[in-house]
This record gives structure tokens, sequence and C-alpha cells, in this order.
């Protein structure tokens, strides 16, 4: 079994250096070779150690909530419902240009396979295919994620 790097009075300079706010790779650097940042972090862990002080995070917390922010717009501009939707593909995967709607018809390998090759209207799809392609999220992913975050 090798010794361990973590002497007394290592920890001891870990403690007083996180307390300081210093970085866990700056720790890392003051602590020598033989002790990686991942160490450091993993040692600070086991101790039970938080995040340390976070007032200059605080500070800038603060100073941005001040701020103004102009009201924008949270819906884009609605293209109409149901545009014409093509009825039959016009171009294939080798005739389709720059410029043309690349919506599939079919699936790839049968028969009767295109993409659609009305002009672009949005992105990759002509106004109508945009209008099905291209939708707005009914949620925040930040609020996503809370909702199936594990306690």
């Amino acid at each position: 079994m090798t010794a361990s790097i973590w002497t007394e009075d290592r920890i001891a300079r870990l403690t007083d250096l996180w307390r300081q706010g210093w970085s866990a790779a700056q720790i890392a650097r003051d602590l020598g070779r033989e002790v990686s940042r991942c160490a450091v972090l993993g040692k600070l862990h086991r101790l039970g150690l938080g995040r340390g002080p976070q007032v200059a995070a605080l500070s800038i917390v603060r100073s941005r909530a001040g701020a103004h922010r102009p009201k924008t717009s949270l819906r884009s501009p609605r293209i109409d419902a149901r545009p014409d939707m093509p009825a039959t593909a016009t171009a294939t995967v080798l005739t389709v240009g720059r410029g043309e709607c690349r919506w599939p018809y079919g699936h790839p390998g049968e028969a009767g396979f295109g993409l659609c090759g009305r002009t672009v209207a949005r992105g990759a799809f002509c106004a109508a295919h945009a209008a099905v392609g291209y939708q707005r999220r009914s949620c925040s992913v930040d609020s996503l994620l809370r909702s199936v975050a594990i306690d």
C-alpha cells in the first residue's frame, strides 16, 4: 500500500487556501506536482467543504439584477398555420438544389421516395413544412430538467 499524499500539513493548507477563495487548480499548483486538481476536489468533497466563498458571484448577480433589459417578444412571428401543403414530391435527393425544400415524402429506399422541392422559406423547408417542422417548445429546458431532477 502506498502512502497517502494527504499529510496533516497539506490538509491544513488545503482548507486554509480553499477558505481564502482559491480555485482547486491554484491549490493543486501550490501543493506540488503530485497533487492534481481532481485530487484537491476529491479531498474537499471528502472533508465536507462546500464550494467555498461565493462573495464575488453574489456581487456580480446583484449588479446584473438592476440592469435594464428591453422587453422582447417571446413568440416568433407566426407563419400561416397551414399554407397549401404540396401533395407530392417534386425533387429527389440527387436533384434537390440549394434553396429548395428538403421535406421527405415516403421512406428512403422505397419506391416513390422524394423531397418537396419548393422554394425554401425558413431553414431547410418551404413555408408549409416549416410550420410543421419548426415549433416552439411548450416549456423551457430548465423547467423540464427541474421536473425530472432526482433529489
